[in-house]
């Protein structure tokens, strides 16, 4: 890890988020990153260190599906589709991390994809 001194400000911000945020067994953690061209979800348990669920916008499914992976659109696709998957396998309740970013526009878009599509948080 490097100084603080040395991170960006949203790696600043996303380290003080994740002081206080945590998934576990019953509220894994939902984060999500986003880049200039894609945008992508993991659904991770922190007590175990692994992730149960992950979609991303360059992954083989959605790129056959999505003309763009850093649109609007795009980052609904992904947030309905890791949704679904999360259901699927029984997980409705989650906690939210924005990862640093401000909660507006894709990431704004993929989280309210994801609350439509049936989680929690």
């Amino acid at each position: 890890m490097r100084s603080l001194m040395r991170l960006t400000p949203r790696e600043r911000r996303h380290h003080r988020l994740r002081k206080t945020l945590r998934g576990d067994g019953e509220r894994p953690r939902l984060a999500v990153y986003r880049s200039l061209k894609h945008i992508g979800g993991q659904i991770i348990d922190d007590d175990k260190g692994s992730t149960l669920v992950g979609v991303s916008s360059s992954s083989k499914l959605m790129r056959t599906s999505l003309k763009h992976g850093g649109s609007l659109k795009a980052a609904q696709v992904v947030g309905e589709a890791i949704a679904k998957q999360a259901v699927g396998k029984g997980i409705t309740r989650v906690v939210f991390d924005r990862g640093g970013y401000i909660y507006h526009g894709r990431v704004k878009a993929f989280a309210e994809a994801a609350r439509k599509a049936g989680l929690q948080f």
